[in-house]
């Protein structure tokens, strides 16, 4: 009887902890919901983007962005695309300079993606989650619509 009792309670116990633990697996630092910090943020060139929040969902497998704000024109902007981390292009929307999409892990804390329109490289954005992952910061180089040239720095704030 009492071994019975033991595993009653052994079992809820370590299917709970199985939980927890898939849970943690499956979602990674860049998970979560970012809203941009302008007075933190650097753009060259301008104008600067009005705001921005991003929904990142990333595992060990992918990568999915759905971003939505206001760009330095105060226009609406929507952008989302969805990548594995196997350096295949893959479509993205709502970006102006680019049609596609791929992504790689350089580390646990950091992810690279590769912009290209019409299959020539466009913007290369390289994102890193701090150490209390508090804060997501992207560097975006490379050319914009106009084909000048892009050194910008957005950073966000976890919600």
């Amino acid at each position: 009887m009492t071994n019975k009792r033991i595993s009653f309670f052994v079992t809820p116990t370590l299917f709970a902890a199985l939980a927890i633990f898939v849970a943690t697996a499956t979602a990674d630092e860049h998970s979560g919901t970012w809203k941009m910090s302008p007075n933190k943020s650097k753009y060259s060139p301008g104008p600067a983007l009005k705001n921005l929040t991003e929904t990142i969902a990333s595992d060990e497998n992918s990568y999915k962005v759905e971003a939505n704000g206001t760009d330095g024109d105060g226009k609406p902007m929507h952008i989302e695309f969805s990548a594995k981390f196997d350096g295949k292009d893959y479509p993205a929307t709502g970006v102006p300079w680019a049609d596609a999409v791929s992504v790689k892990r350089v580390n646990a804390c950091t992810v690279q993606a590769i912009q290209r329109k019409r299959g020539q490289v466009m913007m290369t954005i390289t994102c890193e989650v701090s150490t209390d992952a508090k804060t997501h910061t992207c560097t975006l180089k490379g050319k914009d619509r106009q084909g000048r040239a892009v050194n910008n720095l957005v950073v966000f704030d976890k919600q």
